[in-house]
Formats: structure tokens, C-alpha cells, sequence
């Protein structure tokens, strides 16, 4: 299966995948909606997995759908398969969803079209804000340019989205019982690398992106972000470029985020981004062709041909 037959299954799942969602919410709130000590919490959580969960690119969700469908033997694919993997899919989907909700939070985005996010209904507030969200705090504020180095960039990403982006396909390699160790590292060693790619892309995408196209206003500077395009800047800044980093960054006034952006633009960012995103697909269709056997490369090859030149 080649990678546009690949995004064709991706689209034939999304409906049972969406279909499956009012299960999951049956299956999660039904049992404990009609008891008074309850029925108010559950009340939000059902509100809280419609508003946050519907209408999204089901990426990680449709991941497992349709890597389990290539790694479950075809004798054993039937409704019991399909319901787990389904299951597991949304599962993944819901972590997503909280990710996304605790990245709104943290650094303040803004809608371009000025939907309002979860965080920003009336009935929210502070509510929408939790301990869970403490381990991403340590990427933000307090952290000087000192650090923004390459090697802690590359350590936040691989705790922050690389091993995200394996799970997906591990949950699926453990739905079809392919459990050896051999098997998921190699799948590792692809697909930690396509979460670093994707999450460089994201950095790029914050500032470079079309927020009616990200549905995302970005903030990266203004959140003092330890992003992969300042990584870069400090990585060739003059003195004179450090200094001018170090007093414009991470503040909040448009003149200032406009003087990060100039200096990103001096060095031409936006085309070593580019050509970085080149140059990774590359790197990572050589490890398919490395490591992906004996599991089918068309999972990986998918998945890489979904977010390369990705502009959302």
C-alpha cells in the first residue's frame, strides 16, 4: 500500500472512528449521570469530552485504527478487533485532547476567527487548569537563553512529542499481539525521529504558518518558548544579536516579538526551515527502509507522508 492509498484508508476510518465516540461517552458517563453526589461532575466531563474531542484531525486516533488493521491478520480481523482498536484509538485521542487543552493554557493562544477555547468559556476560568499540566510549565517561563540549547531542545522533544508519537502505533503493534522487544524498538528508532520532525515543524508553524490555516494565532516568543527556531538563531547570534534576543524575547509587546521575528528573518529561517524539512524526510524514509521490517513500511510511510509539507 503506497502512502496516497495510505490517506485514503485514514479518510475511510474517520467515520467509524467518529461514529465510535458517542460509545465511549455512553461507556463513560452513563452508568454514574443519574446519582445526585455525581451527577454534576459527570454532567462536565460529558461536556468537557464533546467540546474538546469533536473536530479535530483525529491524527493520533486514526493511527491506531488503521495500524491495526494493517498488523492484525486478516482471519482475526472482525467486529472484536475493530471495537478495541477503535477504543484504544479514542483512548489515544483523549490525551490528545487534554494536551491540547493544557497547551491553550499555557501559553495564552488566541483563535484567529476568536473561537473561544475550552479554557476561555465563562464557566471555566481557572477550573480548566490542573497539576497535570506542571511537567510542561518547565518549558516555558523562568528559563533563560542560556539554555535554549540544542541538546535540552532535543531532550523537551522527545519527552514532549517523540514518544507521543509512537504510542499510537505501539498501542496498535499491541492490539495485533506483536509484544517483542526487537519489533518495538525498531519502530522506536523510526518514530521518535518523525516526532522530532513534526514538533520542529509545529516550532516553524507558530510563526510561520498562516493562522487561517493553523486555526492558531502562535506565541512561541512571547512565551519565551524554548523553540527550535530560537535554538537556531542563539546557535549563529553575534553579541550584538544575543543582546537584542535577550532584552526582546519572551516579552509581549508586538514591537518587541517584531524584533525576534527580523532577527529570525536575517538568517532566513523560514527557508533553512524548509530545507530542514527536506532533509529529515530523507533521513526518516532511510529508516523505514532500515528498521521497519518485519512490520509493514506502509504504516510509517503514511504517517510521514501525512505531515511532510503539512501546513496545519
Amino acid at each position: 500500500m503506497n502512502g496516497d492509498q495510505k490517506s485514503d484508508v485514514y479518510a475511510q476510518g474517520k467515520q467509524d472512528f467518529i461514529q465510535h465516540f458517542s460509545q465511549i461517552v455512553r461507556v463513560l458517563t452513563e452508568d454514574e449521570m443519574g446519582y445526585s453526589e455525581t451527577g454534576d461532575a459527570i454532567a462536565q466531563l460529558k461536556e468537557v469530552l464533546e467540546y474538546n474531542a469533536i473536530g479535530g484531525k483525529y491524527h493520533q486516533g486514526l493511527t491506531v485504527l488503521v495500524a491495526s488493521r494493517e498488523l492484525v491478520e486478516p482471519r482475526k480481523q472482525d467486529a472484536d478487533s475493530l471495537q478495541r482498536a477503535l477504543t484504544m484509538g479514542w483512548f489515544v485521542e483523549l490525551l490528545q485532547a487534554f494536551f491540547l487543552v493544557a497547551d491553550d493554557i499555557m501559553d495564552s493562544s488566541l483563535s484567529p476567527q476568536g473561537q473561544i477555547w475550552w479554557y476561555q468559556k465563562p464557566s471555566m476560568g481557572l477550573d480548566a487548569i490542573n497539576d497535570a499540566m506542571l511537567p510542561e510549565a518547565w518549558q516555558w517561563g523562568g528559563v533563560g537563553l542560556g539554555r535554549f540549547t540544542e541538546k535540552r531542545y532535543k531532550s523537551i522533544v522527545k519527552y514532549k512529542a517523540a514518544f507521543y508519537s509512537y504510542l499510537p502505533v505501539a498501542a496498535a503493534m499491541y492490539i495485533a499481539g506483536i509484544d517483542g522487544e526487537k519489533n518495538h524498538a525498531n519502530a522506536k528508532k523510526i518514530l521518535l525521529d518523525m516526532g522530532e520532525f513534526f514538533q520542529i515543524q509545529d516550532d516553524y508553524l507558530d510563526l510561520f504558518g498562516d493562522p487561517s490555516v493553523t486555526s492558531k494565532v502562535g506565541a512561541d516568543i512571547q512565551d519565551n518558548k524554548c523553540s527550535w527556531l530560537v535554538v537556531q538563531r542563539l546557535q549563529q547570534a553575534t553579541p550584538e544579536q544575543y543582546q537584542i534576543l535577550k532584552k526582546n524575547y519572551g516579552q509581549k509587546e508586538a514591537k518587541k516579538v517584531a524584533q525576534v521575528k527580523a532577527l529570525y528573518e536575517e538568517l532566513d529561517l523560514p527557508a533553512v526551515g524548509l530545507q530542514y524539512e527536506e532533509d529529515s524526510y530523507s533521513h526518516i524514509m532511510g529508516l523505514i527502509e532500515q528498521y521497519a521490517a518485519p512490520l509493514t513500511p506502509a504504516i510509517f510511510l503514511g504517517l510521514l507522508r501525512k505531515i511532510y509539507k503539512q501546513k496545519k
